[in-house]
């Protein structure tokens, strides 16, 4: 299978910029380019939360989680289920134990924290494999 990834991108059934986004196929699948990706190719959408301040972990956090279900209730009507991912700078106790609470219960399919090297080579990996 041939993945393109793509950052930043403007999803239609989304209706909102995605951060991390990636389908299935090459950029000729899509319109020659375009940003016109079909909901069957679309194989994960994720937030990316850069801030390191602790002090606004949460905030961030609420912010990604409301994005991350608006992602998850556009798609449930295609009866395609779309994976979904959070890289965070500013992970703090209390959201990595809402995150993986959701990680446990099938809700999010990945998460990485962005200073931990380990858990970033990790992330790509299943980015790459996945």
């Amino acid at each position: 299978m041939v993945k393109m990834l793509g950052f930043n991108l403007n999803i239609p059934i989304v209706r909102k910029n995605v951060d991390i986004c990636l389908f299935e196929g090459n950029p000729q699948s899509y319109r020659k380019g375009k940003k016109a990706f079909p909901a069957d190719k679309t194989l994960m959408l994720g937030e990316l939360k850069g801030g390191i301040d602790p002090a606004g972990a949460d905030g961030h956090w609420k912010t990604a989680n409301t994005a991350l279900n608006r992602i998850r209730t556009s798609f449930s009507d295609t009866g395609h289920r779309i994976k979904t991912s959070l890289i965070g700078a500013a992970i703090v106790a209390v959201m990595a134990r809402k995150i993986y609470d959701q990680l446990e219960k099938g809700i999010m399919t990945k998460a990485a924290n962005l200073t931990n090297n380990d858990q970033l080579i990790e992330y790509c990996n299943w980015l790459l494999w996945s």
